[in-house]
């Protein structure tokens, strides 16, 4: 139940990345330590072993030859004591036995004095009188067996007897028990080394990612003028960089924000004062004539008309900045006849200023697009190109369409655009000729709207102009709707 709670409060707090980070640096670390340190103290001891066994056959080589010169198995030899104490100083040197079998596996000598004239079969025994040398290790046991032959003196063919000696290898045992515990001082000593480098490898690796945190910490405490930059690495350095551009997008989008409700509040004002500024002017005159009042209640009912406009564009505006890709009203739309409705609806604005508005269809369009929203975006742009125009201009809009994409272009003789003006003519309430705005009704809003309903299309919008000669709006909007993949249900 505790480990239960304990894991439940490390995830209600998060698993920090340092500590599986310096678990991964101590293990890759220790672990070849160990292993190391295994395969060293295999090596020692085996590197003892084979030096106990070489040193072993070369003593019983010794003691064979000299057997056979003297031939003591024929009990020819005189200096039998000589042999018997050889015999013996091998097996005190290995702590061991050595004893001594004749062919008919009688046991001629033993160390031990235990088995003498009693029968020694084995089978190693009987492999050494065939001429086969054996070499036998018993690690539970802890001793080792060899067996070398006799040979007859007369012939080295003929074998007379065998020695088998038995050594102890306890003193193999001690040197390794002694060299397994230095190994595991060392392993310790090197873990902890380890584990302190690992933890402030960890530290420093991290250090810089921690004054990146709090640079964020205090952004979002609402310092936005923080400098968060850290270019210790180069992930944190991207990580600032990404922040600031993130940073940025906010600033200008509160920027944005308070100039739009300064703007709505500039706007929205207007009418109502110059309103105002007629009433009180009725208000403080005698006798006013019909005539000058109906001329001042026609300059307030236009006011109230300006000031209609201005909301139901906000209201407009509003609803498509709150419009979510569920509440696109997607269907398969004819643009030709699209662009049709529109310029027919239009044509009497166009024949009030005298502009000429020329339809040119390149190919039959069918795309995925809501009706409304898209005939809003084409309607002002073409309202706009007869507004700004020049007397007896023209406004010419042209369809055409590839595999992917349909484009449309609303081109127009008028006034043109400053090129310092370009980059804002999408802003909301930017007007290039404010009192030819006033004059004509624009409100500043329109061409925010257009491009807003294009950006809900996946599209874009583009503008060129030169001022005296005419402007022209190309919109690219996808002949196929794609839904994004986050507002799926």
């Amino acid at each position: 139940m505790k480990q239960g709670k304990l894991w439940e409060k490390i995830k209600a707090y998060g698993l920090s990345i340092r500590l599986p980070l310096a678990a991964i640096v101590i293990v890759l670390g220790v672990v070849p330590l160990f292993i190391q340190g295994k395969v060293m103290l295999g090596s020692f001891q085996q590197a003892q072993l084979d030096a106990r066994s070489i040193e072993i056959q070369n003593q019983c080589v010794i003691l064979s030859n000299k057997m056979t010169r003297l031939g003591y198995m024929a009990a020819e030899g005189k200096d039998n004591g000589q042999i018997e104490t050889q015999m013996q100083a091998i097996a005190d040197i290995f702590n061991g036995r050595v004893v001594l079998v004749n062919r008919n596996f009688r046991v001629v000598k033993d160390t031990f004095n235990l088995a003498g004239g009693k029968f020694y079969i084995s089978e190693e025994v009987i492999k050494c009188f065939k001429g086969e040398n054996s070499s036998h290790y018993n690690k539970q046991m802890g001793y080792f067996a060899q067996t070398i032959p006799v040979y007859d003196p007369q012939s080295d063919k003929n074998i007379d007897g065998v020695i088998v000696v038995t050594a102890s290898t306890e003193n193999i045992s001690t040197l390794t028990d002694l060299m397994e515990g230095k190994i595991n001082f060392f392993l310790m000593f090197a873990m902890v080394i380890l584990v302190v480098l690992g933890l402030t490898l960890v530290y420093m690796v991290f250090g810089p990612f921690r004054q990146l945190q709090k640079a964020f910490d205090r952004v979002a405490q609402g310092d936005l003028e923080s400098d968060i930059t850290v270019d210790t690495y180069r992930e944190t350095s991207l990580l600032s960089q990404a922040v600031k551009k993130s940073l940025t997008k906010l600033k200008a989008v509160d920027q944005s924000r308070q100039e739009f409700v300064s703007n709505v509040s500039h706007e929205l004002k207007t009418p109502i004062t110059s309103i105002r500024v007629l009433a009180d002017s009725l208000m403080g005159m005698e006798e006013v004539p019909v005539e000058l009042y109906r001329e001042f209640m026609a300059d307030i009912s236009d006011e109230i008309d300006r000031e209609n406009q201005i909301i139901e564009d906000l209201l407009t505006l509003v609803k498509m900045d709150k419009s979510a890709e569920s509440q696109m009203n997607i269907a398969q739309v004819n643009i030709n006849r699209q662009l049709e409705m529109i310029l027919k609806r239009l044509r009497p604005i166009a024949k009030r200023g005298n502009v000429e508005l020329i339809l040119e269809s390149m190919r039959e369009v069918t795309a995925d697009v809501d009706e409304v929203k898209i005939s809003l975006a084409i309607t002002n742009l073409v309202e706009n190109a007869i507004k700004y125009n020049v007397d007896s201009g023209w406004v010419r809009v042209t369809l055409d369409a590839d595999h992917k994409y349909f484009y449309i272009k609303v081109a127009d003789s008028g006034i043109g655009i400053p090129e310092d003006a370009l980059d804002h003519i999408f802003d909301r309430f930017f007007r290039v000729d404010k009192a030819r705005s006033r004059e004509v009704g624009g409100t500043g809003l329109g061409l925010a709207i257009t491009k807003n309903v294009v950006q809900m299309h996946r599209g874009v919008i583009d503008v060129e102009s030169v001022p005296g000669e005419g402007t022209t709006f190309a919109m690219r909007i996808p002949l196929t709707y794609i839904v994004r993949q986050e507002t799926r249900p």
